[in-house]
């Protein structure tokens, strides 16, 4: 029996094809027949071969490399990829958080900063940003938030309008916004901007020690920014600048990485520290809690497929390995929920299954069956169960890392520290941090912005919440846009 050709075209079910030129027709001009089954395979697959784009975060890119440990931290967590001399393999995804797939990639816009470590207890995932805050501290919001920056319902288009309504109307929005309208709202390159994890998390070392923790990834190429006019004229000339940025870095064998830095607070100290810890528009200032070096993630391999790879790259900040949980973090404790739940909508229940997504650690789980799935479910399918089915091992993992709470039921803010207000760390960020020329560019990104179709009362709105950043900054601002108005 003659073998097949290895590069002949085949269809999905591995059958030679006869012609990828031509349809089977009645004759060279008669119609085509239904029973071309490659034709109708290929018109059918073409027709589904997207999935549902995220709702935020759509338009990214990405790619594979390693995270190594360089120094020894063992003494606050017990995580295997934490230990010393541990190199754990990773995925990372960049992106932005307002635009759609297409968008351009220079928008003004915080940028994802998603990992996933394939370690030997299974993946732990982070979801981040490259701010270390973000515009809200209650999950209830977020929806309303991403639609705010999205597409209004009558006429499709973005609207600078509502952007500014709703975060005039969430004061505890003034910390990123300020992060925002600054020069790192638009970084050079994803390889040129920093990551953090903005949430707080909680470290549990071999003892039962608990400390939280924020997590700071360095880039070691420096952090660079573009202009507001160096933006907009790489979104009308190359949209998709950040994407074939890191593609052609990598391809060139010049692996961007990043320094892992952590903030350790003691457990204990959490309940009197000045501001609430747990609040994600509030950042702990370095005076407090300096930083301590974790290691290095350096990317070097692309994507084979972008689509396997990237787009159906599903990370979840539920995906929590021992040593390392949660906090009272609202926004954390909601998208622990979220985030799963948007990729079993987007991609399908059993997405965990795809070898992106997929650990390199034994999974033994007794979910079965759904949509897509190929492993093979093994009998005993339930728990608990006599057949020598897989049982936790509480002896070893014992209870979640986790803290004492009680209380009435209340639908309530988090409670203030000494220090807690909405204006105070933004005021801060404008007077200490940036220095006269980053201050200008800030009044006239912020005034661009308002000028965009941002009506009088939502402007008042705005006026007054930059004044309570800063006086002179809300001054500067007023007088720019009726400067820009007349």
């Amino acid at each position: 029996m003659p073998s097949m050709d290895p590069k002949a075209t085949t269809t999905d079910a591995g059958i030679p094809i006869e012609s990828s030129e031509h349809s089977l027709t009645v004759g060279p001009d008669g119609p085509i027949l239904l029973h071309d089954h490659y034709v109708i395979e290929q018109m059918a697959n073409f027709n589904r071969e997207r999935v549902p784009e995220r709702q935020p975060h759509a338009k990214g890119g990405g790619a594979f490399g390693r995270f190594e440990v360089t120094n020894d931290i063992s003494a606050y967590t017990k995580a295997a990829l934490f230990q010393p001399g541990t190199t754990t393999e990773m995925v990372a995804r960049f992106s932005t958080v307002a635009g759609e797939h297409g968008s351009p990639d220079t928008w003004r816009d915080p940028r994802g900063f998603a990992l996933k470590f394939y370690t030997s207890e299974g993946n732990y995932d982070m979801v981040g940003n490259d701010t270390p805050v973000f515009f809200l501290r209650d999950p209830i919001k977020f929806q309303h938030f991403i639609r705010s920056q999205k597409r209004r319902a009558d006429n499709n288009l973005r609207d600078h309008d509502m952007q500014w309504d709703f975060w005039t109307l969430s004061p505890e929005s003034a910390h990123q916004v300020t992060w925002l309208m600054g020069d790192r709202g638009i970084p050079r390159s994803w390889r040129h901007m920093n990551g953090y994890s903005s949430h707080t998390y909680m470290w549990v070392n071999a003892q039962g020690e608990r400390h939280w923790v924020k997590y700071h990834f360095i880039s070691d190429q420096g952090v660079e920014c573009l202009t507001q006019a160096e933006a907009d004229a790489l979104a009308g000339t190359d949209s998709d600048f950040h994407v074939r940025d890191l593609f052609e870095a990598i391809r060139r064998s010049e692996f961007p990485s990043w320094t892992l830095k952590v903030q350790l607070m003691p457990f204990a100290d959490a309940a009197a520290y000045r501001f609430n810890p747990f609040d994600m528009t509030k950042v702990w200032p370095h005076a407090d809690y300096p930083l301590t070096e974790v290691g290095t993630m350096t990317l070097d391999r692309n994507p084979a497929d972008y689509h396997s790879e990237i787009e159906q790259l599903a990370v979840e900040p539920s995906n929590m390995v021992p040593g390392i949980g949660p906090s009272p973090d609202k926004m954390l404790l909601g998208r622990m929920f979220s985030y799963p739940d948007a990729h079993r909508a987007r991609i399908g229940v059993n997405y965990n299954q795809l070898p992106v997504n997929a650990p390199k650690s034994a999974v033994n789980s007794y979910n079965t069956a759904g949509a897509m799935r190929y492993r093979n479910a093994t009998d005993p399918v339930y728990s608990p169960n006599s057949k020598g089915g897989p049982q936790a091992d509480t002896e070893r993992y014992g209870e979640p890392a986790g803290w004492y709470s009680d209380g009435d039921m209340v639908h309530a803010a988090q409670t203030l520290h000494a220090e807690d207000d909405d204006w105070g760390q933004a005021g801060t960020l404008v007077r200490e941090v940036m220095d006269d020329a980053a201050r200008e560019r800030l009044v006239g990104n912020i005034v661009g912005h308002l000028l965009d179709g941002v009506t009088e009362p939502v402007l008042l709105r705005a006026f007054e919440y930059w004044r309570n950043v800063d006086p002179d900054l809300g001054q500067r601002v007023e007088k720019g846009v009726r400067a820009g108005q007349s």
